[in-house]
């Protein structure tokens, strides 16, 4: 496969992903059952943490060798900034998180449905962003090698996406009443990640001095999600065992992947 092909392959996967998750609304009757949910998010959040790790972290500090002993330095301000990012939009966009139903950002009078959609759509940004800048930083180097690993990051959001949509969509269903309208949603809602990944891609591949600071924005952007919204929405309190073996399940899963697949 040609890397553009495989770049394309890579962009349209992470939103398949979610996609496909949402369309268990057409298979499931009930919700899915909360000890289920719990280990879904916490797999969703192991995957994601070891992502931002393997393909994100440690590709930003070996990128900003030429820094020398501040080699940790676009990092640890990327981390940081990407934090930053998703605290900014949690107080801007109107949105409401479905295992809480806690309402946060400006106020509006949108549905409640909107404002769960608006919800994830938050949490699909910094995977998009992630994908982008991966494909990115391949296209600079142009290695064949750094595209494959970038293709196996976009593998693990896709994967990761799939329980996430599933969780996402079937509250959609129940708040909604409509199974299509529940789907639509929770389908549209991915629309950012491909959005965002060719915005991510233009920029750190045409810009090579950025590409340590904004993989380390992408992977402080995915961290704010797992620590903001998967883990307390996965309530571990209550199924501890279960989410925990989510998460190190997830963590694995995608550390294998990274590092077997995209070595």
């Amino acid at each position: 496969m040609s890397t553009a092909g495989m770049t394309a392959l890579g962009f349209v996967l992470v939103f398949i992903g979610t996609a496909a998750g949402a369309a268990v609304v057409f298979v499931f009757k009930k919700d899915i059952s909360p000890k289920f949910n719990t280990l879904f998010l916490g797999f969703a959040a192991g995957i994601m943490i070891a992502a931002s790790v393997w393909s994100l972290i440690i590709p930003s500090i070996d990128g900003a060798e030429s820094y020398g002993k501040l080699a940790w330095l676009p990092a640890a301000i990327g981390i940081v900034a990407g934090g930053v990012f998703l605290t900014l939009l949690d107080k801007v966009v109107p949105h409401m998180h479905i295992a809480t139903n806690e309402v946060e950002g400006m106020h509006s009078n949108a549905a409640m449905s909107t404002k769960m959609f608006l919800a994830v759509t938050i949490h699909n940004i910094p995977e998009g962003l992630a994908a982008g800048v991966v494909f990115g930083a391949a296209a600079a180097t142009g290695s064949k090698e750094a595209y494959f690993s970038a293709l196996v990051l976009a593998i693990g959001m896709a994967v990761q996406n799939f329980p996430e949509g599933a969780a996402v969509a079937l509250p959609l269903r129940a708040a909604t009443g409509s199974r299509v309208k529940a789907f639509l949603y929770g389908a549209g809602s991915g629309i950012v990640e491909p959005i965002f990944a060719i915005f991510g891609y233009f920029l750190t591949s045409y810009v090579e001095a950025l590409q340590p600071w904004l993989l380390a924005f992408a992977a402080g952007a995915m961290l704010f999600v797992v620590a903001e919204d998967l883990i307390p929405e996965a309530k571990l309190a209550e199924h501890p065992h279960l989410g925990t073996w989510g998460v190190v399940s997830g963590f694995v899963l995608m550390m294998i992947l990274d590092v077997a697949l995209g070595a």
